[in-house]
């Protein structure tokens, strides 16, 4: 995609990035409601409309920054709000509402390598629908991997602390989800000095490699 003007790349990426961040919250309203809670559907925000989860800096700012700037891209929607007492079993409900999100992410990557696969498949004649179709596919394969394993990662409030969470003794679990005020800006440490790409490149690799293989894609496109 180096090749692509600015405006191209945002044409490409709009999609798939608005999915995959907004879906997201909409996966762990759903698995929420799914649970006992129903405060994110009383609220309007099982929605499949993008409108009602855009956070403006988290959704539209950062990834356009990085979009422009290069780096890999990420973001994230207005939190579904979540009443853990409301839970049938709390600690052990909020990991599968916690899980539900980078699973969403899951679902997207491998829907936007099957479409990546059926626009290979498209004859010459139709390059004009390939293209676009081919480079927003590899686009949502890119952020919603991402997403996953960032989200994975055990750094409060990503959802990956949540599960660490559940598995701590209640004591030690108070005591861990302290961290969380600072997560934040341990994430944008971790980002300016690299250590965050270094981290999850490998993850990283391993997701998309099995992507692309499940789609019959093992080499990549």
């Amino acid at each position: 995609m180096d090749d692509l003007t600015l405006v191209q790349r945002f044409s490409v990426w709009l999609l798939p990035v608005l999915f995959a961040i907004t879906l997201h919250e909409v996966a762990h309203g759903w698995a929420a409601s799914r649970l006992g809670d129903n405060t994110a559907k009383s609220l309007g925000r099982l929605s499949l409309n993008p409108l009602r989860h855009i956070d403006p800096v988290g959704t539209i700012l950062v990834p356009g920054l990085l979009l422009a700037f290069g780096g890999f891209i990420f973001g994230w929607a207005k939190p579904v709000p979540v009443d853990w007492g409301r839970l049938r079993h709390p600690r052990r409900d909020m990991a599968l509402v916690a899980v539900a999100g980078p699973g969403a992410n899951l679902v997207m990557a491998l829907g936007w390598a099957i479409l990546l696969r059926l626009a290979m498949e498209l004859p010459e004649s139709l390059d004009y629908v390939a293209l676009p179709l081919g480079l927003m596919g590899k686009a949502g394969i890119a952020i919603n991997s991402v997403l996953m394993v960032l989200n994975l990662l055990p750094i409060p409030p990503l959802d990956g602390s949540r599960v660490v969470s559940t598995l701590l003794p209640l004591r030690a679990a108070i005591q861990y989800s302290r961290i969380e005020p600072y997560g934040f800006w341990i994430l944008l440490i971790l980002i300016y000095t690299n250590i965050l790409g270094r981290i999850m490149v490998g993850p990283l690799l391993l997701v998309q490699h099995l992507i692309y293989t499940v789609v019959g894609l093992a080499g990549g496109a």
